[in-house]
């Protein structure tokens, strides 16, 4: 049997008889999710539904089949003004409940939130890896990663806020200057971290005092489910408000009515670009993006090569390369391009494939029914241009599984060379003077990030400086990547708008207000009257601890 032939085998019993699923993560019956949340309230949805699949195919009688998951609202434009309706009365211009608030009664009901929110994990998890592919571990580690996201922008925000405690004295005026709210809040996440890139723009959006409009993508819906009722129990009605539904039937009304102040939105720079334009006032309009990117890796000639094929292997093929920050272009010197190939493809050679749960495994089933297709078309016209895939079996497509495929030599006239593959495709560069990598990155479309790899130190400081000028983050000998959340994450050109990190982000979503007063006999002793009785929030000098 063939290497080749052994692929196809190991693809054809991939996928499990449900019976022989281990119990505890077995999916069971179909969910009926007809919930979703406006002005407090948990609503229930008669209307026409969607159904959700696993990317994960049974083995049944009839061959591979996708699991049903259950059925999802598909709501209508209806329904989302009444939820912006709802989330603008209660930001009611900046006069209501929520953006008034004392900082540490919003904290408040954030830790409330966090602490209903810890008592779903499993059964988030396990949604988690049956809706979108993947790993058990992964999904696992994006459930704690986003709860430690959550506790360490509440800790941002308490010093945030005793930095602001104080108050300033210049040139004969008394100034407080805190931090307040931009108004209602569209937030939309993407579909490969549909809880950890969501919850990085709602949380601080929330805890800065916004109100909220939240539409899920239309992959990783079930999963914000068993959240609803958290949500409902620990902030005001109208603050958070929870729409399922076709972005085409909901968004677009909602940003045409103008009275979005923020869209929070992860994706593709061409939706962004859309929802934008439909904005009567787009200048009052601050845009959060989060979009696409096609981030290379280099490889220099006296790089270790070694730690570089580890580094881009988990680069571009964690989560099968789903990841904005995902490794999409391999940059390669000519004078180590063969030994690279051939230690990266015996590298890919040793990873798991299997379905989401199994023990090790790195390689899982695409949620996205278009994306093999896609893939292919990427691969096809890299072919008839001259490249070919160069590991066995690669590109070998069964049901939702596409097998990793590394594509070599990719030239500038691919689509592969410029387009962004989202997927388990690895492009491999061959080049000779590093001027030809520095004028890629100078015409991309792209600036989100950069992986390094080298030991010269001489070159590599030269390559440092020029490099911050052309993305936001330059990763020396390792993958690229967005944690640790402290950090800024952001991107330049068609990658990014606004800055994001645990700190930044509660800069993002508010502006900073100042109240001043001419420091007169009469002046201070109304404003000590009014911190003493604790008569204004914003003018409050209390201490969060």
């Amino acid at each position: 049997m063939t290497t080749k032939d052994l692929i196809w085998w190991n693809l054809e019993t991939l996928f499990p008889v449900e019976e022989e699923i281990p119990a505890q993560y077995s999916y069971g019956s179909p969910i009926s999710h007809t919930e979703y949340l406006i002005n407090g309230e948990i609503r229930h949805w008669n209307g026409q539904m969607q159904d959700i699949f696993s990317p994960v195919c049974l083995d049944t009688d009839n061959g591979p089949v996708k699991k049903l998951l259950g059925t999802s609202p598909l709501l209508t434009e209806k329904e989302a003004l009444e939820a912006l309706d709802a989330a603008y009365l209660a930001y009611n211009n900046g006069t209501g409940e929520w953006p008034t608030m004392a900082v540490e009664d919003r904290i408040k009901a954030m830790e409330k939130f966090v602490v209903a929110m810890k008592e779903q994990r499993a059964l988030v998890v396990k949604t988690l890896m049956w809706e979108i592919g993947k790993t058990l571990k992964d999904s696992e580690k994006e459930f704690d990663r986003t709860v430690e996201y959550i506790i360490d922008t509440i800790d941002a925000y308490k010093n945030l806020d005793r930095d602001s405690a104080q108050y300033e004295f210049e040139q004969g005026i008394i100034g407080k200057i805190r931090r307040c709210p931009l108004g209602v809040v569209l937030c939309m996440g993407p579909f490969n971290y549909p809880l950890n890139e969501t919850f990085t723009t709602l949380i601080p959006a929330l805890l800065m005092g916004n109100t909220v409009l939240f539409k899920p993508a239309k992959i990783g819906v079930l999963l914000h489910r068993p959240l609803l009722e958290a949500f409902k129990n620990s902030f005001p009605k109208g603050v958070i408000n929870i729409v399922f539904g076709r972005g085409r039937e909901t968004v677009g009304p909602l940003m045409k009515t103008g009275k979005i102040n923020v869209l929070a939105f992860i994706g593709t720079s061409k939706s962004a670009n859309i929802l934008k334009m439909q904005h009567p006032k787009p200048n009052r309009l601050r845009s959060v993006l989060a979009l696409e990117a096609k981030n290379p890796a280099i490889v220099l000639d006296h790089a270790d090569i070694d730690l570089a094929v580890n580094e881009c292997i988990l680069g571009a093929l964690s989560y099968n390369g789903q990841r904005c920050t995902a490794l999409k272009i391999l940059f390669v010197h000519n004078s180590v391009v063969d030994e690279f190939n051939y230690k990266f493809t015996e590298a890919l050679g040793k990873l798991k494939w299997g379905m989401p749960w199994e023990k090790d495994v790195q390689i899982t089933p695409l949620p996205e029914p278009e994306k093999p297709a896609f893939l292919n078309e990427l691969i096809e016209d890299a072919i008839s241009k001259g490249a070919s895939i160069i590991n066995e079996g690669g590109a070998t497509v069964h049901q939702t599984f596409y097998a990793p495929a590394v594509v070599y030599p990719v030239t500038k006239d691919m689509k592969l060379y410029h387009e962004e593959q989202f997927g388990p495709v690895v492009p491999i560069v061959s080049f000779e003077k590093i001027e030809e990598v520095i004028q890629y990155m100078v015409e991309s479309n792209y600036g989100q990030q950069v992986s390094l790899f080298g030991t010269d130190r001489e070159e590599m400081a030269g390559l440092i400086d020029k490099f911050v000028n052309q993305v936001c983050r330059v990763n020396i000998n390792s993958q690229c990547q967005r944690s640790p959340d402290v950090y800024p994450f952001n991107g330049r050109k068609d990658s990014g708008e606004g800055t994001l990190s645990v700190v930044d982000a509660l800069r993002t979503f508010s502006i900073r207000a100042m109240v001043a007063a001419k420091e007169i006999s009469a002046n201070k002793e109304m404003l000590r009257g009014i911190i003493k009785d604790r008569q204004s929030n914003f003018m409050s000098t209390d201490f969060i601890f």
